[in-house]
């Protein structure tokens, strides 16, 4: 892999990841690439915001309800397909490329920014 040019911390500080819980998922079958619908909570401040995730290798909709998930929440939306896309659930891939869900392992209040 090639090497990711150098950030200052001033960089670093533009991106806004936090935490949130899925309220809501749903199939996506119409996507170009299988994936979910979900929309994720992040608290009083942003509230609810929804993504499209491929995430369909190693998750299914309804196991997703509840559960905590980090996101980048300040891209502007972008269109996937017919559906707006408000954030970018982050995750890393397995062994076969496949996305596994990042998540805090603690129980932290919603809408947490990441530092």
């Amino acid at each position: 892999m090639d090497k990711t040019p150098e950030i200052s911390f001033d960089d670093f500080l533009k991106v806004d990841i936090r935490v949130g819980q899925i309220v809501q998922a749903e199939p996506y079958p119409e996507a170009r690439k299988p994936a979910i619908k979900v929309w994720v909570d992040f608290g009083d401040e942003l509230g609810v915001k929804k993504s499209s995730a491929q995430i369909t290798k190693h998750y299914v909709p309804e196991a997703l309800i509840g559960r905590r998930v980090m996101a980048v929440v300040n891209f502007p939306p972008r269109q996937i397909g017919k559906f707006m896309s408000e954030i970018l659930v982050l995750g890393v891939p397995d062994e076969d490329g496949e996305v596994v869900l990042l998540k805090p392992d603690l129980d932290v209040p919603l809408g947490g920014r990441l530092y």
